[in-house]
């Protein structure tokens, strides 16, 4: 069994409950809007982090990121990027069983033709009336279990 934290929209703010939700996870994924490298820092305090670059991550410490990421963790293969209308490839071709964005600040998830598309909504400021959200994986062979947790209401 293996399970990893997804996280985005961090906009530079790394809330406690973030930690205390990732405190079990083997591997940790940040699809975007991290905001510095700090969160990075102490997120990788806790667990391998595969981060992505968002439309805020600017500057010489987001320089490293990529725009998008392809991730092997527990034997299933994860596409990330920020924005889900910047997919350019089919991921059922592709091979991939999830894919990863955040961007809108929605969490969301939903299944079309095998592959999980899994949105973790934001961790970061509050923006409008959207819940501060973050997510989980559990892996178990081919088996791939998501969900969504509210870490403030």
């Amino acid at each position: 069994m293996t399970i990893v934290g997804v996280i985005s929209d961090t906009h530079s703010l790394l809330r406690p409950e973030v930690m205390e939700h990732f405190s079990d996870v083997d591997h940790i994924v940040h699809a975007g809007d991290v905001g510095s490298a700090k969160v990075l820092e102490e997120l990788g305090r806790v667990a391998p982090v595969t981060a992505v670059r968002g439309n805020i991550d600017k500057g010489l410490w987001a320089e490293s990121l990529p725009e998008n990421e392809v991730l092997e963790v527990g034997g299933q293969y994860l596409y990330v990027l920020h924005n889900l209308y910047d997919l350019d490839l089919d991921p059922v071709k592709a091979g991939f069983q999830v894919v990863i964005s955040g961007h809108s600040h929605v969490p969301k998830m939903e299944e079309k033709g095998g592959v999980k598309y899994f949105n973790p909504g934001s961790a970061g400021p509050r923006r409008f009336k959207l819940p501060i959200t973050l997510g989980r994986f559990v892996i178990e062979g081919s088996s791939v279990r998501c969900e969504i947790r509210e870490i403030e209401r």
